[in-house]
């Protein structure tokens, strides 16, 4: 679904206005790309040393003497990530940076395994082959499955299913349905899980929407591409540099402390122990940033807005544990395997399978990388315990890792993703805020549209970039997301009547 670009002239036209952009993940770049492009003054400060956000990486020495790059872990760019590749494409419009996986396989404790490979795209054939195929999907179950709750999943609409499903959480949700056990937990948990939370936390409107965008509401199915190099190589310092062409101040290693109201300028920006003074502000914060900032920023917003951002609250903690073993793994073993039933482990990258510098770095000593994902770590697991118990359950999933010896490892242990609880959403703070020339952009923030985790980092932070470029008379840049609504209308009707008798 295309949404129109804000119409008007073309470039700033020697009134370009200084635009401070807190943040350097992916909304920040997002927003202040296009801002730099139509010619706006931008200056970037991102807290951290690298950009990227929780998608960004930083160079460590392993005890071998060898030189790696460390990042937060795993990513997946689904091939519905439209606003996302439309930002990558200016550094990569060969799209070289990223390289696909043959499959999405998942794989459960009790032995069931499911894979997305060669189904078809079209809704509803993918669904048929999928139930075809699936050893945890059987045609026997179906029975049991409370079909009226089942068909509220071919009749997403957005934000009306805001407004029809936030209030319960995902594992309720997914309880009515009655989908067969092995599915529940192998299929539907793993994907809540990837929201950095347990399904009992998570809102049923936001695993529905995700359901709805890499399934039954777009064409491109479940598979996904992985970046070829470390996340800096590839995405981020190329996109330095075309920011830096441009003309945009790129600061890393700066923190941003407060906004507050200008001498000449309508914001002044506290940034160390100097200050600039900016026309408008994109808030490109995680969530601790934000609630901080606003904190020491007294005259930002009004009561409503503030309260708004205060509410807002992080997923519980993950780990995620990257080993260089000197023995390589299985090499039928796929570059991602998501797991369900295995104690506190969530997934699985063999990174030397799809990644140059790892590939790299295995070819000259025989070994392998290895990273290892734990979601929502329960509160009374500390890291040691947690390192301890994901390295055991990798063994028991890849036995050939048990004669393994660990020649460098990295574990890091993080607490600063959005969390989206039931109810949560109609007071998320919007893109949009009391001032016109202030904007909020990132995956915390809501947005009436079908997009999720990086996709909504892009997509907000070019509609936080469009909506100022609007209010200067400056043309914005079109917005792409899989339809707000099922892509069959005979589905949809027919959920509908179920649904109303």
């Amino acid at each position: 679904m295309r949404i129109p670009a804000p119409a008007g002239r073309a470039q700033f036209e020697g009134d370009a206005p200084v635009v401070a952009v807190v943040g350097g993940g992916i909304a920040g770049l997002s927003a202040a790309t296009l801002l730099a492009e139509r010619g706006a003054q931008v200056v970037l400060c991102e807290r951290e040393n690298y950009l990227g956000g929780r998608v960004g990486g930083w160079s460590t020495r392993l005890a071998d003497g060898s030189d790696a790059t460390m990042t937060r872990g795993f990513h997946a760019f689904f091939r519905q990530y439209y606003n996302l590749r439309a930002l990558l494409k200016r550094v990569d419009p060969a799209g070289r940076a990223l390289v696909g996986l043959p499959d999405y396989p998942l794989q459960h404790a009790s032995g069931h395994r499911d894979g997305f490979a060669n189904l078809p795209t079209a809704v509803p054939w993918n669904a048929l082959a999928f139930l075809r195929s699936s050893p945890t999907f059987r045609w026997r179950d179906l029975p049991d499955v409370n079909a009226r709750a089942a068909l509220s999943l071919l009749d997403v609409s957005v934000p009306r299913v805001y407004e029809e499903l936030d209030g319960i959480d995902a594992a309720t949700y997914l309880d009515r349905i009655r989908f067969p056990e092995a599915a529940h937990a192998l299929a539907f948990e793993v994907f809540s899980r990837s929201f950095f939370a347990h399904p009992t936390r998570m809102s049923a409107a936001e695993l529905a929407v995700m359901f709805h965008i890499y399934f039954l509401g777009s064409g491109e199915g479940l598979l996904f591409d992985v970046a070829a190099d470390p996340f800096p190589h590839g995405l981020w310092e190329p996109l330095r540099r075309h920011l830096a062409l441009l003309g945009a101040t790129v600061c890393t290693g700066v923190e941003v402390r407060s906004v507050r109201p200008g001498e000449q300028k309508r914001f002044s920006v506290t940034i160390g122990d100097g200050a600039i003074e900016a026309d408008a502000v994109v808030l490109a914060a995680d969530v601790r940033g934000l609630r901080a900032l606003v904190g020491e920023s007294p005259t930002l917003g009004d009561a409503a807005w503030r309260e708004k951002v205060g509410g807002l609250r992080t997923a519980p903690r993950f780990l995620v544990s990257r080993y260089w073993l000197d023995t390589p793994v299985d090499p039928d073993r796929p570059g991602f395997l998501g797991t369900g039933g295995h104690d506190l482990l969530d997934n699985i990258s063999v990174l030397d399978h799809y990644e140059h510098e790892a590939r790299a770095w295995a070819a000259r000593t025989g070994g392998s990388v290895v990273e290892l994902h734990g979601y929502a770590l329960p509160s009374d697991v500390d890291e040691r315990s947690a390192r301890a118990r994901l390295w055991e359950q990798l063994t028991e999933v890849y036995p050939e890792t048990k004669r393994a010896g660990v020649v460098d490892e990295r574990h890091e242990l993080r607490e600063d993703c959005p969390l989206f609880p039931a109810g949560g959403y109609a007071n998320r703070p919007g893109v949009r805020t009391p001032d016109d020339f202030l904007v909020v952009a990132g995956d915390l923030v809501r947005i009436d549209l079908p997009v999720a985790l990086m996709e909504r980092a892009a997509t907000t932070g070019f509609a936080a970039a469009n909506h100022l470029l609007g209010r200067w008379g400056v043309a914005g840049t079109e917005l792409w997301t899989v339809p707000t609504e099922g892509r069959v209308p005979l589905l949809r009707s027919v959920a509908r009547r179920w649904r109303t008798l």
